[in-house]
């Protein structure tokens, strides 16, 4: 929605509209999702991602951060990186 200063300190303020989950996320669904536009997950046993190209690392990818609504894929409460490749990129 913006940005707003308190103790001249910037902060996003955003909104995030009610999303009612139909069901509890396949994680496999989400790890498709994901392949397909180009992320890799490094460990196996680990439900993080990372985009080489894009410079971007996905962590904390489990059914309570990420689940469906109308068939589209939601990411809640998930932790993005950007890493040095990411800045070469723009």
């Amino acid at each position: 929605m913006g940005f707003k200063t308190v103790n001249n300190n910037l902060y996003a303020v955003v909104e995030q509209k009610l999303i009612n989950p139909e069901k509890i996320v396949n994680l496999e669904h989400v790890a498709e999702f994901l392949n397909n536009e180009g992320f890799i997950k490094p460990k196996p046993f680990k439900n993080d991602y990372i985009h080489k190209g894009f410079g971007i690392i996905l962590e904390d990818m489990h059914e309570e951060n990420v689940f469906t609504s109308e068939g589209v894929l939601f990411f809640i409460d998930t932790v993005f990186y950007l890493t040095n490749e990411f800045y070469q990129t723009t």
